[in-house]
């Protein structure tokens, strides 16, 4: 088996600049995020995807129309994962009443569980596994993270390790036939400075 998986995470929005956690909240994109949804365009435009995939919320679709993919198919899996009562609060905030908490830890109240969320990861894996050549990934930063960890065998946990910005690009594929990490958080396509 040989094929890539190009994850895009969003653009800026309001809520991810303040770090406020964003799972079914449908914020919209800041003009940074889309000039750099834009850019994104640039590095991806000469790829051939099998398929292109996104997430329902309206700051991944965007993303993937102004990158140059407006009929990415949505995929209800790929959305973020929930909050529950953390939804649009900061981690600072939440540890003012929680001290030390950490979402891959201690999850959220009436949230969604990391076990569920890694459930939906690996039926999208599934689905790049079966499109039959490489495949494209528009969607949100922790659900992307839970991704990545199953794609190379770890617990959705694992997903705590692998810090990723608003509009990078990230790549997993192969080495022989093991599942690798060949590019992570890769910020250099949407950056401003990238002269794209």
């Amino acid at each position: 088996m040989s094929f890539e998986v190009v994850l895009v995470r969003h653009g800026e929005t309001e809520w991810s600049r303040s770090g406020k956690h964003t799972g079914t909240t449908d914020v919209p994109l800041t003009d940074e995020g889309r000039d750099a949804a834009r850019r994104l365009g640039g590095h991806l435009g000469g790829r051939e995807f099998a398929l292109v995939l996104t997430s329902p919320l309206e700051r991944a679709r965007d993303t993937a129309a102004l990158a140059g993919f407006p009929d990415a198919e949505r995929d209800a899996d790929l959305r973020e994962l929930e909050y529950g009562d953390y939804e649009g609060i900061s981690t600072p905030e939440i540890r003012e009443t929680r001290p030390g908490w950490d979402v891959w830890r201690d999850g959220s109240p009436n949230g969604e569980s990391l076990a569920a969320a890694a459930a939906r990861a690996d039926r999208v894996i599934a689905r790049a596994e079966a499109a039959g050549g490489d495949v494209a990934l528009f969607a949100h930063g922790h659900f992307l993270r839970i991704l990545a960890a199953r794609w190379i065998e770890l617990g959705p946990e694992g997903g705590g390790r692998l810090a990723l910005a608003t509009a990078a690009l990230s790549v997993l594929g192969f080495e022989r036939e093991r599942r690798v990490l060949w590019q992570w958080n890769d910020q250099s396509a949407s950056s401003s400075s990238s002269g794209a």
